[in-house]
């Protein structure tokens, strides 16, 4: 009886776990989703419309303290960010593709970038 509790409360359990939400970015030469290298979405919806590039902060491995500025500058490298703007046409809502380390680390879509 107790094991038949047990396997009900965990069914329960697992049924209120969120399910994991990757976008995607469908294109004329294909879809770009999460972990697709930035040569991969290129080819798959070409140029996007608007870029910029950034150099993300840099935390201690484990933590979410952010390196110090003398430090991070000096000894430990940036972490290069980029966001692409892909505009879809009309009546649809705009794509920002975020790349980290040379992969989509993100799509995300709205009405305006962010």
């Amino acid at each position: 009886m107790v094991r038949i509790v047990a396997a009900l409360l965990l069914c329960l359990l697992a049924s209120f776990a969120a399910p994991a939400r990757a976008e995607s970015l469908s294109c004329a030469g294909g879809i770009a989703s999460e972990g697709d290298s930035r040569l991969s979405v290129l080819y798959k919806c070409g140029q996007p419309q608007l870029a910029d590039t950034a150099c993300a902060p840099v935390v201690y491995a484990g933590t979410l303290y952010y390196v110090p500025e003398p430090f991070a500058s000096t000894y430990v490298p940036c972490q290069l960010t980029e966001q692409w703007l892909y505009e879809r046409g009309a009546g649809n809502m705009i794509a920002v593709v975020r790349i980290r380390g040379g992969n989509v680390q993100s799509i995300v879509y709205g009405r305006q970038p962010h």
